[in-house]
């Protein structure tokens, strides 16, 4: 078992003001395999004095400066790919295989893409007798959720690092273990001395402590639509810059002339990576009522393939939920779905044959659910699909846009400049077509209570600089 006893603050390895420590799962085993320390307010007040105090000298480094320091970081976790991968499974869940290229891949390409962006540059820009300028925001709050945990790390400290901000990472207490490996890998690449600082501990403690502190200028969140309401009331005391990308209730529009088959099997994909624990997971899939049958048939024959099993196993390809917590509620939602009226195609809240230890529900797909019900309307977080019929594309529209989230989508058609045409209509901060891949060096976040800002790429950076203007003297 994994022993973390101390936090990483002001380029030191520090003892926590408290003796409490928080147990680590695996969701697979249900069993403890790490504790890391249970963080306090005094905790969160010497990391962010310790950013504060070294904001002024790393934003005072060249681009290309920082950029190399976030190219090492990347190399670093490049050369521990293989154990963050395992590390991730055994933290969240996912498949080894995935986890490996997502879960630790993405985050090595997204620090490395920070450093080329830092490296180049923002463009100053002259208007009249002005120069405007693009400038750190400040020491800066990362708060980041558990279901893609140094993904989320990364788009934040690698843009805000970039942007040359200094940072404070709070990661969940419920898979914090890469977080650690992480701030191994930038002791190792030499970071200046409070430049990123890494506690652990609860929300309302931690979280909230870093969100109030007036050292730092804003603060950075994922997680859920409530935490996020949170984040933002108690960062308001000192008008902080607020960043927040929050939940989602994604739905994927088949238009008629779609390939069916293709649209059904990307959806379902999109519904249970990461066994649904995902804010952009594409969960409501809107077919042609004259299509409905062949399209439940489709899913269910999908949703056949992914077999249960241990993360860490060959040929699992859906692991358990994060906690006990988490399959309870998904199962809640389950068994409420029934409740509502909507039609089980497969799976349900029953407990997997074979698997009487982990955090498992089976994959499920209801069909003939309203656009009203609370299936359609609430995040699952959970490997659950719901189809929902329209009679055009009006209906469709309407349907897609009809709930209080607006983070992704997906369109499916033979026509692309359809298919274009009716994502322009779309209240998502990102619309898939046919299936295109998720690009990680384009915006990510969302519309209405999916939150505000943008991660990844430089428009991710940019969310961490303000801008400046210096009225120049007129010459004669």
């Amino acid at each position: 078992m994994q022993q973390h006893s101390r936090f990483y603050i002001g380029g030191q390895w520090v003892a926590p003001d408290g003796n409490a420590f928080i147990d680590v799962e695996n969701p697979a085993t249900e069993t403890v395999i790490a504790r890391v320390p249970e963080g306090t307010a005094t905790d969160a007040d010497r990391a962010a004095r310790a950013a504060a105090a070294a904001f002024p000298a790393w934003a005072a480094l060249s681009g290309a400066q920082r950029g190399a320091f976030l190219q090492k970081i990347a190399d670093g976790l490049k050369a521990r790919q293989d154990e963050l991968g395992r590390l991730i499974a055994s933290e969240v869940g996912m498949p080894v295989k995935l986890a490996t290229r997502v879960q630790a891949g993405n985050p090595i390409f997204t620090f490395a893409a920070c450093a080329r962006i830092a490296a180049e540059g923002f463009a100053e820009e002259r208007i009249g007798q002005s120069l405007v300028l693009k400038v750190p925001t400040g020491p800066v709050a990362c708060i980041t959720p558990w279901n893609f945990p140094l993904h989320q790390i990364a788009a934040k400290v690698g843009a805000a690092l970039a942007a040359g901000c200094t940072v404070v990472l709070k990661p969940s207490e419920v898979a914090p273990l890469n977080a650690f490996l992480l701030a191994e890998v930038i002791e190792a690449a030499g970071l200046p001395a409070g430049v990123f600082n890494l506690v652990t501990g609860y929300g309302p403690v931690v979280g909230e402590a870093l969100a109030a502190h007036p050292a730092l200028a804003a603060v950075s969140f994922t997680g859920s639509t409530a935490a996020g309401k949170r984040v933002a009331a108690v960062a308001a005391a000192t008008v902080k810059r607020v960043s927040l990308e929050l939940g989602g209730k994604s739905a994927s529009v088949v238009l008629p002339d779609a390939d069916l088959a293709a649209a059904v099997k990307g959806t379902v994909a999109g519904c249970f990576l990461n066994s649904g624990q995902a804010c952009s997971a594409l969960t409501r899939l809107l077919v042609p009522q004259e299509r409905y049958a062949e399209a439940a048939a489709l899913a269910v024959q999908a949703a056949a393939a992914y077999t249960l099993g241990d993360p860490l196993a060959e040929g699992c390809r859906l692991g358990p939920l994060v906690s006990g917590q988490q399959r309870q509620r998904v199962r809640a939602m389950i068994d409420q779905a029934v409740a509502d009226g909507a039609e089980l195609l497969c799976g349900g809240s029953a407990a997997p044959e074979g698997l009487p230890t982990g955090y498992y529900v089976r994959p499920t797909v209801f069909g003939r659910v309203r656009p009203d019900a609370a299936l359609a309307r609430e995040e699952v977080f959970g490997p659950v699909l719901a189809i929902l019929t329209y009679r055009d594309e009006a209906e469709a529209e309407a349907i897609a846009n009809g709930t209080d989230y607006g983070l992704a989508a997906g369109v499916w058609s033979a026509d692309e400049a359809r298919a274009l045409a009716f994502a322009r209509r779309l209240r998502a901060g990102q619309v898939d077509i046919n299936g295109a891949f998720f690009n990680l060096l384009a915006p990510f976040g969302g519309f209405k209570q999916s939150g505000y800002g943008r991660e990844l790429g430089r428009h991710g950076v940019e969310d961490f600089l303000e801008t400046q203007s210096i009225q120049l003297p007129q010459r004669q």
